[in-house]
């Protein structure tokens, strides 16, 4: 039946031109909306994750309390990061790890990857000798810790050309960071295999290294080890490119993700502001989740987010956990 409130062709122009181009927008939802609310959602296989520092966590919530919050919330894991003094640090033991990821799991959610911010002030590039050797060290001790914990991924920022927020005395050549980033690596690799860790080399926006899937696709595969793949973010390239452009070209040694939503309309201006709420942004989403599916890619998606809501803060992790069950199909659209 046709619908007897839908404008003809001259009259949405007319109505365009006085109230703005949006009247064509709005007038296209009326015509459709039929359409979309009966249109079956398309389904796929992979996980739902959110980072630990979308949370309040210390400050107002425990470890613990989180854990419980993700798995209420219906997550699939969580992933955790691993610093100079937390729960989950260079100061916990063995044991202590273990037993985080033991409560994960009685809980009834994994520990989908380990991360740090550490790799920055760490940088395994830095022409500082003492902090490259102590990011090395750092690395070693993240490995063991990603293996305590119960999981397999490791994400790795491998170097550095340029650190905006912490600029060194002179950037770091690219063919410098190149042989430096894959020595450390190198030396990692031991540690990788020993444990069944995977070291995760991940795409950043603004180290302005591995700028392009053919780089880091020619920087995984020198090593010909089963223990390096790619951590793929993608709102890390979104400022000038597109993340479903590097899915299928990194294809399968793709290992983990993280969702960034990512507003273009911020221009090409840095900085973390321009992270949005799932969804929040202008992330082609069903590209990138197309471009995941041909790569026959089922692992987590994460959701990294860096500034919790102050109030109400279990509002961004349900928004998140629904805006996800949307994407991958799991809750048909009404």
């Amino acid at each position: 039946m046709p619908n007897r409130y839908q404008l003809d062709r001259r009259e949405l122009l007319r109505y365009a031109a006085m109230f703005g181009p949006a009247v064509l927008g709005g007038a296209a939802v009326m015509g459709e909306v039929s359409k979309v609310v009966d249109r079956p959602a398309k389904r796929y296989d992979m996980k739902k994750s959110i980072n630990l520092w979308a949370l309040p966590y210390p400050d107002k919530m425990s470890l613990t309390e989180c854990l419980q919050l993700c798995k209420d919330a219906g997550f699939d894991g969580v992933e955790l990061n691993f610093d100079l003094e937390s729960d989950v640090s260079v100061k916990a033991s063995e044991k202590d790890l273990e037993k985080i990821g033991q409560t994960a799991r009685d809980i009834g959610i994994e520990i989908s990857g380990l991360c740090s911010f550490l790799f920055w002030p760490y940088s395994l590039t830095s022409n500082d000798v003492e902090r490259r050797a102590k990011g090395r060290e750092l690395a070693e001790k993240m490995v063991y810790a990603a293996a305590a914990l119960g999981t397999k991924n490791l994400l790795v920022v491998p170097g550095a050309v340029y650190i905006p927020w912490n600029p060194e005395p002179e950037p770091v050549a690219n063919d410098v960071c190149w042989d430096r980033a894959t020595e450390a690596i190198q030396a990692v690799i031991p540690h990788a295999e020993k444990t069944g860790v995977s070291l995760n080399m991940e795409n950043i926006f603004a180290n302005a290294f591995l700028m392009s899937p053919a780089e880091i696709n020619r920087f995984v595969d020198q090593f010909e080890s089963e223990s390096v793949g790619i951590h793929f973010d993608t709102g890390n390239i979104m400022q000038f490119q597109f993340p479903e452009h590097w899915i299928r070209q990194c294809g399968e040694r793709i290992r983990n993700v993280h969702l960034k939503e990512y507003s273009k309309q911020a221009g090409t201006q840095f900085t973390l502001e321009t992270f949005r709420p799932l969804l929040d942004g202008t992330t082609n989403w069903p590209a990138v989740l197309d471009a995941f599916a041909a790569c026959n890619y089922t692992g987590y998606l994460t959701f990294e987010y860096f500034i919790p809501y102050p109030h109400w803060h279990e509002a961004l992790v349900y928004h998140t956990s629904d805006a996800l069950d949307r994407m991958l199909g799991r809750k048909n659209m009404a």
